[in-house]
């Protein structure tokens, strides 16, 4: 969503004298709600149509549920069969599917016509509750707004980057931390205008420069803020969220495992779903419990969502995960912020400025359709997405200053940003000087 949008008020006064304005605020509602659909419209397409991804809506169409793949529900190895034998399933034996020890992925094999929701609730039925889930669709940070908070913006006289970068040029020495998002943009690493990105590496995203599709560049910016609390730090963007910026969890949790054989110390995410029923992700319950768990040390930082309720956002309402909100310049928290008891801390995740590819980028969302952007090496952007490699750029610098582990790092910062937290947020961190 713009933050021409992001902003407007919903109780603005009117010209009579201080009144809330209904009228703005059914406005305000009505060009969220268009933001979100076409968002949606958007995923499916990029997923390949409606045969690979499905939403489930609210009943009053304002909100979506959740996203996940038709014709796949997940389990536990240990449940599996019961499952396939209850609904009428079968066991996918291609080797990527079955690469998460612990979870089996299931194909449908009953009548097309019956959907994922209604299957699943058959086995809450005759099985229990969370036997089996939706294959749900992950993405960055939404939905609500099922992208950063903004399409990119132009940065004007913004200083770049911002926030800046500290001066402890040696923050992050010896530290590595994988950026699991939509791949890296190379030219940034050599280019003038983003100096702090070198010797950055990662996975290629293809992008055309003379149309930069949505939430292409996502990766690099996020490599960038990490870069600027931990400028010596080591960074590498794996590229597992190519496709419109979303990925099926039983995908990306072996992702995630591959992304582990490179022994990060951080892995910062800003990618997440709500879910079936508000259950945890599956795939991400057996990912802590069969790898990440025995990862000694590793943090995986991860983004809270964009939607601005309380509802939670998965993986980051795990409480293995260090669970990043967005809050504003003036350090009120940001109104497209997720919160709630779940969200370990807060931090920048407004106007955001650093490095994105060289090209012109046309807005697809409601009011700016249509509208052509250029840049030349740097972009303005909001959402949760930029304050967690903030957060994990502080973890790095951390470590590196003190000789300890991500998690110690971890730990320390997240009792500093409780008794900094400020009244009606929480536990707060900000930018190194």
């Amino acid at each position: 969503m713009d933050s021409s949008t992001n902003a407007a008020s919903d109780t603005g006064p009117d010209e009579g004298g201080g009144k809330p304005d209904p009228h703005a605020a059914e406005e305000r509602e009505r060009l969220q709600e268009a933001v979100l659909r076409e968002q949606v419209a958007y995923l499916i397409k990029a997923l390949g149509g409606p045969e690979y991804a499905a939403a489930v809506w609210s009943e009053d169409g304002r909100r979506v549920e959740y996203l996940y793949r038709p014709g796949f529900i997940l389990a536990r190895d240990e449940h599996w069969r019961d499952v396939a034998d209850t609904v009428g399933a079968e066991r996918l034996d291609d080797e990527r599917s079955q690469r998460q020890r612990g979870l089996t992925v299931l194909r449908v094999t009953t009548d097309a016509d019956t959907s994922v929701p209604d299957i699943l609730a058959r086995v809450d039925r005759e099985l229990g509750l969370g036997k089996a889930t939706p294959d749900h669709i992950m993405f960055v940070t939404g939905p609500g707004r099922l992208c950063p908070a903004t399409e990119p913006e132009e940065p004007g006289t913004s200083p770049a980057p911002h926030p800046g970068i500290t001066t402890d040029l040696g923050a992050g020495t010896d530290v590595f931390v994988s950026v699991v998002d939509t791949g890296w943009w190379p030219p940034a690493a050599t280019d003038p205008a983003s100096p702090w990105l070198a010797g950055v590496d990662g996975d290629p995203e293809t992008i055309d420069l003379d149309h930069i599709h949505p939430y292409a560049g996502h990766g690099t910016f996020i490599a960038g803020v990490v870069r600027t609390q931990a400028p010596a730090a080591e960074v590498r963007v794996e590229g597992f969220l190519p496709t419109g910026g979303a990925a099926y969890e039983s995908e990306m949790v072996v992702q995630l495992g591959e992304a582990l054989a490179w022994s990060p110390d951080i892995i910062s995410l800003s990618a997440g779903c709500p879910t079936r029923d508000e259950l945890p992700l599956l795939s991400f319950e057996v990912f802590w419990e069969q790898r990440l768990r025995h990862q000694k040390g590793t943090v995986l930082v991860a983004a809270a969502g964009n939607d601005g309720h309380r509802r939670p956002f998965w993986p980051a309402a795990f409480p293995w995960t260090v669970s990043v909100g967005a809050i504003d310049a003036d350090g009120a928290r940001a109104d497209f912020s997720n919160f709630g008891s779940w969200v370990d801390v807060y931090a920048l995740g407004t106007d955001l400025v650093n490095a994105y590819p060289t090209g012109t980028f046309f807005c697809h969302e409601p009011p700016n359709a249509g509208d052509e952007r250029t840049f030349t090496g740097i972009a303005r952007w909001s959402g949760t997405s930029f304050s967690t490699p903030l957060v994990s750029g502080l973890i790095a610098a951390r470590m590196s200053r003190h000789g300890i582990s991500a998690r110690k790092a971890a730990d320390q910062l997240l009792a500093e940003a409780a008794t900094a937290g400020r009244r009606g947020v929480g536990p707060t961190l900000y930018p190194a000087n």
